[in-house]
Order: structure tokens, then C-alpha cells, then sequence
């Protein structure tokens, strides 16, 4: 495991596989690997075997949580990896309260969105 894997891992409270991601959002697996394909969704390979897995926190009532895919696309432009995206929405922002992923949940993604187009100045 590297120290990013390390970091990530302590920042993230849940995962889910790629099929229990397609569970919740009642969709195939193919759709699920497509939405990581097209930056809807991040996957990251955890653990020993390696499985592709989502934060949790990143699925809400049979959809992947508003604002989400915004917020993903506003951080790639901005030159964020994938790592550095989870790092950023995992991270606790005194100013919202809590982790932008949380805000996203409560439907606070405007805020989010406002704090990750600062990023770019």
C-alpha cells in the first residue's frame, strides 16, 4: 500500500464495489465502470486484491450524490488526480462545516462548488 493509499483510507469512512455501487443505483456493472470511465464517478483499487471500489459517501437515494459530477469536473480542471480529488473532498473545511463530500450530501453542493472554483485562481 503507498503512503497516498495510506492517506486516502484514513480520510474515506466506507467503500463500496463497483457491484454494490450498481446495486444501489439499480444499474448494470458496465454503467458503473462507464461513470468512472466519463469522470462521474471515482474508483480507486483497494486492498490486498486490488478491487475496484467508490466512497459511499458518494452515492445517495439510487443516485450518485447531486452536485458530485460538477464538483468532479471543476477539480480535473484544475489539474486534480483522482487521488487528489478524494484527498480534497475527504478533507474537513472549517468553513462549510465538515468535508466537502458531506456538504455535497446535505445538498450544500453550491458551496462546494464555489470553494472548488477558488482552487483555480
Amino acid at each position: 500500500m503507498t503512503e497516498i493509499d495510506t492517506k486516502i483510507d484514513a480520510l474515506v469512512p466506507a467503500w463500496l464495489t463497483v457491484p454494490d455501487v450498481a446495486e444501489r443505483l439499480g444499474v448494470e456493472v458496465t454503467r458503473v465502470r462507464q461513470l468512472v470511465k466519463e469522470g462521474q464517478l471515482i474508483a480507486v483499487r483497494r486492498g490486498e486484491n486490488r478491487v475496484l471500489q467508490v466512497p459511499t459517501a458518494f452515492i445517495g437515494e439510487g443516485r450518485v450524490v447531486k452536485g458530485l459530477v460538477g464538483t468532479l469536473t471543476l477539480l480535473k480542471d484544475d489539474g486534480f488526480t483522482d487521488d487528489e480529488m478524494l484527498e480534497w473532498l475527504f478533507t474537513p473545511d472549517p468553513t462549510l462545516p465538515g468535508t466537502p463530500a458531506e456538504a455535497l450530501r446535505e445538498n450544500r453542493g453550491t458551496e462546494v462548488k464555489r470553494r472548488a472554483q477558488a482552487l483555480a485562481v
